[in-house]
């Protein structure tokens, strides 16, 4: 039976011919290039932000406007292909928020000015919240979606190097290792995100109906990229809070609690931030089953800001002692992966894969507002043959290899000899690459700020009754524990 139930834990569900896990922003960037190469009709890309002067292909400081910059790309594009429409809707940050970006939004506009590029900020959300969702759509044919953002600070390879001149920036300092993850869609899959595109572009300030482009033949998957998934629907579930003419949407929170209660054997968990009370009571009750699935959350050391370091590293603390109070059976593993020379890596991607069987790629943190405040979205697909299956399990091994300076195969061979995925990376975490987070919090304020989920909001509701949001919080989870504990 499955979990992925249009109206319910999905918005849609729609076949792709093609499905490929793209591993870090090398990855993505180089596949992406590729792609907007062969658009025929139409870019469409929605951000949370976006920096025209990001290279594709970084190989150290060349000095200004080099010509592997996007927005450098995007006008060439433009320029030698009239028919081309290229679009980009960014979320039109708070000034207090733009001012911690390496780039203000507003001045991306600047870049596409006398273009046929249509460059729209957008500022459609309650206040405090932001629009969180990161898609490129080329011709309705292909389609990305994932944690990656196109931003000057995102370039890494799977090899995370402890110093690397390729991730250099404009300012020439050199950013953190950063762990990324995008999925990769064709077929009426892409063509349902390019909607999706399309009803946001509806709602954003000036509005008015954009129709799909026209059909004009083509194959824009990158030549380099081989499928790992063949013929397999991808389900697309979203979050939406309450705005104006909009309805709510809360299919990923749902999917999310519906994955954990159906997983039998593995739960992984690749997120930059762990602060929600409802998905740490759902892991909460299967941990504290005899013979329920382990648990293993990949998730960043340190937050790279100092705001998210003040809210939602202190309020992470919180739900890791819950979970291991209720892990009596040691199957639950909370880690934050180095660098070979020990820095922090920044594990920004927002993936989960349960059980070799449900594989879930998209935008959304297992934060409060995520689930309820800011706008996401995530593409999950099911794996039930043998071949399918096969493929999630070399995405996990994958991910959790390439952080211990493994292989994906020597993860897999560690994890059938021992019997699970917690005994492989004990027995591989030789040299302490992966590492256990630390719950514990400084002073009595950050004991505050964790109670309260400062920065956290579940909902408009609550985004300024800090009361409230404790108590709504809680009994969303109560809810959760009376709901499982109900005889079927």
């Amino acid at each position: 039976m499955s979990v992925l139930i249009p109206g319910e834990t999905c918005w849609r569900t729609e076949p792709a011919d093609r499905i490929a896990f793209l591993v870090d922003t090398e990855a993505y960037f180089t596949a992406l290039y590729e792609a907007m190469q062969k658009a025929r009709r139409s870019i469409l890309i929605l951000g949370w932000g976006f920096d025209p002067r990001t290279r594709l292909f970084p190989d150290g400081y060349d000095g200004p406007n080099d010509p592997d910059e996007v927005g450098r790309v995007l006008l060439r594009l433009s320029e030698s292909r009239p028919e081309l429409d290229i679009r980009l809707l960014i979320w039109k940050s708070a000034l207090p928020i733009a001012a911690t970006q390496e780039f203000f939004p507003h001045k991306a506009r600047k870049w596409f000015e006398d273009s046929r590029i249509e460059f729209r900020l957008d500022d459609q959300v309650p206040f405090g919240a932001c629009h969180h969702q990161k898609v490129v759509v080329i011709d309705d044919r292909l389609a990305f979606c994932g944690g990656g953002d196109i931003a000057i600070d995102r370039w890494d390879t799977p090899g995370h190097l402890e110093e690397d001149r390729r991730r250099i920036m404009p300012d020439q300092e050199c950013h953190a290792p950063r762990h990324e993850v995008m999925m990769m869609v064709d077929g009426a899959a892409a063509r349902a995100l390019g909607d999706h595109f399309r009803e946001r572009w509806s709602f954003s300030p000036g509005g008015g109906l954009l129709e799909p482009p026209p059909d004009a033949g083509g194959d824009p998957w990158p030549d380099h990229v081989p499928p790992h998934l063949i013929g397999v629907p991808v389900s697309i579930a979203r979050t939406r809070p309450p705005w104006r003419r909009q309805p709510p949407a809360d299919e990923i929170l749902a999917l999310a609690l519906a994955c954990i209660a159906e997983a039998r054997e593995t739960i992984y968990l690749e997120n930059q931030y762990f602060t929600s009370p409802v998905i740490t009571e759902a892991l909460a009750r299967r941990l504290a089953e005899p013979d329920g699935p382990e648990v293993v959350l990949v998730t960043t050391g340190e937050a790279p800001s100092w705001f998210d370091r003040l809210t939602m590293d202190n309020a992470r603390g919180a739900m890791v002692w819950r979970l291991r109070s209720a892990d009596v059976f040691g199957r639950f593993r909370a880690l934050y992966p180095l660098a070979s020379g020990g820095s922090k890596i920044i594990v920004h991607s927002k993936t989960s894969i349960f059980d070799d069987r449900i594989v879930r790629v998209g935008s959304a943190n297992l934060n409060n507002r995520s689930f309820g405040f800011d706008t996401e979205i995530e593409l999950a697909v099911q794996c039930d043959g043998e071949h399918a299956r096969a493929h999630a399990a070399a995405l996990l091994h994958r991910l959790v290899g390439h952080f211990l300076g493994y292989t994906g195969d020597a993860v897999g061979k560690a994890r059938a000899e021992r019997g699970s995925l917690v005994a492989a990376i004990d027995a591989l975490n030789r040299d302490g690459r992966l590492c256990q987070v630390d719950p514990s919090r400084s002073n009595a304020f950050a004991e505050l700020i964790a109670a309260l989920h400062l920065g956290d909001p579940a909902g408009p509701e609550d985004s300024w009754r800090l009361g409230r949001r404790r108590e709504r919080l809680f009994e969303q989870a109560r809810a959760l524990g009376a709901a499982r504990s109900r005889p079927d």
